[in-house]
């Protein structure tokens, strides 16, 4: 078998269940043991030390409990200290290493983010944060090698880590609000829906909103169930945030609250059931931390719109660099920028990874949705809303994304091919724009007479994509910008551009 075909950036990614036609099974109880004995082998070469502590948790997959099972079973054999977490949420993984009670050196979430029930995997954790790709890579080596080392057999024990975690953000909220007269209880007057899409976020509304004394009657979802029946539990998916906002304005809430399978990411919809994801979502949580650290640099990624980076620049007074897709893209560029002296307290992607500096860079949808709550209820004393917050924000007229097919086996090539041919075919034309300060893909503006937006062409990360973006506050603005970027990828016969002619023809 070869483990490297699992790894997705920073993640273990595979098929876990039978039942899909066409996807067969990649990840079984024998893979996921390999891997994680090669983390082990990992933490005792970082640590130099043999007896090491791991925390194991799993959202609600139906794959998980075996899984899980064969995980515990291979590390306790090597001679590991295992603390079986059960239900959990990816952030509240790493706190492991960080609360009292807990200390761990390491530990294992078994998720596959918002994919559907089939798909399964792995997320790692040590104590600097999550792995990077090149940890993973070489958790992978060790584990394809079966480079293992075993000692006395290892110490299984359950803890109920979702329980630590939120005491955790219910101490962080009441400290932040210290309401004057009920600190205990201080978001009590408060309307807020919570939807978990059946995920592992279900917690937040009954084992922290609702010890806090909010009303969270209209929560939906809240019951673990890994077939998913409701919705997808993405913060990025229509169906998604469409019924979080029915929710919201049937219950007449403040606001509510949506989180992904695992809780690493979250959005919001405000009291009239508008959505706050994206490049709102962005805008909020730029907005919720501005006064504290005036001046400080917001790193997201590479498709916001023009409308966000005027609205954090110019409202906000903050700074904004867009960068490369991928959470953890985001999260390393703003790490490294503190490096280097430079503010950095926020980074963030439109599809609701959030990652604070005060939070160590853990990207954290819970954290994310604490921190609106915690403004929430300090507007609350003064009678006013959360969405207030980002009402200067613009949005454009039309947003759209296609995704084209590169149909060739050396796809990486063949994309960067496009790009470079792209950036020529703009400089030649003067209807063409090319962004300067971008850091993925070519982004390129368009005047009022061209258009009145932008669009950007990149490439996936991981997959034969190569995504393209396109806003326009012009009605047909979208579609002028279209055909113009016909006319180039046209020529490119193995880009698989049906979905570029449809939208023409459609409009």
């Amino acid at each position: 078998m070869n483990l490297k075909k699992l790894q997705n950036g920073s993640d273990i990614r595979g098929v876990a269940v039978d039942g899909v036609i066409g996807e067969s099974v990649t990840i079984n109880d024998e893979i996921v043991s390999l891997l994680a004995r090669g983390f082990l082998t990992y933490l005792r070469k970082k640590y130099n030390k043999n007896n090491i502590k791991i925390a194991i948790g799993h959202d609600s997959r139906i794959s998980c409990d075996h899984l899980k099972n064969a995980i515990i079973n291979g590390l306790s054999e090597d001679g590991a200290h295992v603390i079986d977490c059960g239900l959990a949420s990816t952030p509240s993984m790493f706190m492991s290493t960080l609360f009292e009670d807990f200390k761990t050196d390491g530990a294992i979430m078994i998720t596959a983010s918002h994919l559907p029930y089939n798909r399964n995997g792995m997320k790692f954790f040590d104590l600097d944060g999550g792995l990077n790709k090149g940890d993973i890579s070489a958790l992978i080596d060790y584990a394809q090698n079966k480079q293992f080392e075993t000692f006395d057999n290892g110490v299984i024990e359950k803890a109920d880590l979702i329980g630590a975690y939120s005491d955790f953000l219910i101490n962080l909220i009441r400290s932040e609000v210290n309401h004057p007269t009920n600190y205990k209880l201080p978001l009590k007057g408060m309307k807020i829906v919570v939807d978990a899409g059946n995920g592992a976020g279900g917690f937040y509304a009954t084992r922290v909103l609702d010890k806090l004394g909010a009303n969270t009657q209209g929560s939906q979802f809240l019951e673990p169930d890994g077939m998913f029946p409701n919705h997808i539990p993405n913060p990025e998916d229509k169906a998604a945030m469409k019924s979080i906002s029915d929710a919201v304005i049937k219950n007449g809430a403040d606001f509510g609250l949506i989180f992904d399978t695992d809780v690493d990411r979250s959005s919001a919809v405000d009291k009239n059931g508008c959505e706050i994801s994206r490049n709102a979502i962005v805008a909020m949580a730029a907005a919720l931390i501005c006064e504290k650290y005036p001046n400080t640099t917001v790193v997201t990624d590479s498709v916001t719109s023009d409308e966000l980076h005027d609205f954090l620049e110019n409202s906000l007074k903050v700074k904004h660099l867009r960068f490369k897709r991928g959470y953890k893209n985001v999260i390393n560029e703003s790490m490294r920028l503190n490096e280097i002296g430079i503010d950095s307290q926020l980074a963030i992607e439109t599809s609701g990874h959030a990652a604070f500096k005060e939070n160590h860079f853990l990207d954290d949808g819970a954290y994310l949705a604490t921190k609106i709550v915690i403004k929430a209820a300090m507007m609350f004393l003064e009678n006013r809303k959360i969405d207030e917050l980002i009402s200067d924000l613009k949005h454009p007229l039309q947003s759209n994304e296609l995704r084209f097919k590169i149909n060739c086996e050396d796809f990486k090539q063949y994309g960067e091919n496009v790009l470079t041919h792209l950036f020529d075919y703009a400089s030649k034309h003067d209807d063409f724009n090319v962004a300067q300060d971008n850091f993925e893909g070519i982004r390129i503006s368009f005047d009022e007479k061209n258009g009145n937006g932008w669009c950007l062409l990149r490439q996936s990360l991981h997959d034969p994509i190569m995504p393209f973006n396109v806003e326009s506050n012009d009605e047909f603005g979208c579609l002028v910008i279209a055909n113009k970027m016909f006319e180039f990828l046209k020529e490119f016969e193995n880009l698989e551009i049906l979905s570029l002619v449809n939208f023409i023809e459609k409009k």
